[in-house]
């Protein structure tokens, strides 16, 4: 686990230590570190990090409200179990956003641009040799945003925000990644082709594939559509 060092002799401001205290349990929870189920302990927590109990309990509320954690007691904080309705809705908002980003990306994308995504799919595809899993998460989440970006429209990808820490969780669960190299890779030709289209059924394949890969992996086979 992760120890969050002191800044040397000068005090460093307390929302700082907020924001790393809850970037780090929020990392240690997407990587399957934390486990759903695992009990955050404020006490606990600021012994480990070397920090005061307030931004341990701030970066606790913070991790509530983006969904990762929940209080099960007013005195009980867990580590969220994901259920099917969750996931489904989740799936359904990538499905909508992701896939008209997709079509507008298709129509807008520059050369420099592919460039960027291509080198993320060959840094993907080592990862996926070495069945890195952090890496994969990390490298396919910068995949799709950048497809986002290549979209060209603002309002989406903050849309997209508040939720992104949630679908780099379940990108997480899915550990079919020979799969989602493959798909990836037909994602980014069709997005290179130039055809909306195309972008936005290859992106529509993909999100469904992967929704199916990450009930299957979570909830086993009774619980799929």
């Amino acid at each position: 686990m992760t120890k969050i060092e002191p800044l040397g002799a000068e005090r460093e401001p307390l929302g700082a230590v907020r924001e790393r205290v809850l970037a780090t349990l929020r990392q240690e929870i997407i990587a399957g570190r934390l486990h759903p189920g695992n009990r955050l302990v404020e006490r606990e927590l600021a012994e480990r990090f070397g920090v005061s109990r307030v931004p341990v309990r701030e970066a606790i509320r913070a991790l509530v409200a983006e969904g990762f954690v929940l209080f099960e007691t007013p005195r009980r904080t867990v580590v969220r179990r994901l259920t099917p309705t969750d996931v489904a809705e989740l799936f359904e908002l990538r499905e909508a956003l992701e896939v008209y980003a997709a079509g507008l990306a298709a129509s807008r994308a520059t050369p420099e641009a592919l460039a960027e995504l291509a080198g993320l799919l060959d840094r993907a595809a080592t990862a996926t040799h070495a069945d890195d899993a952090e890496a994969i998460t990390d490298i396919n989440t910068r995949f799709h945003d950048r497809i986002l970006a290549m979209a060209g429209n603002s309002l989406l990808i903050s849309v997209m925000e508040p939720v992104d820490g949630r679908l780099r969780w379940l990108t997480r669960q899915n550990e079919e990644w020979p799969q989602l190299l493959s798909e990836h890779r037909e994602l980014y030709e069709s997005i290179a082709s130039g055809d909306p289209e195309r972008a936005r059924a290859h992106a529509l394949a993909h999100v469904q594939a992967n929704y199916r890969s990450t009930v299957h992996h979570l909830f086993g086979e009774a619980e799929l559509p």
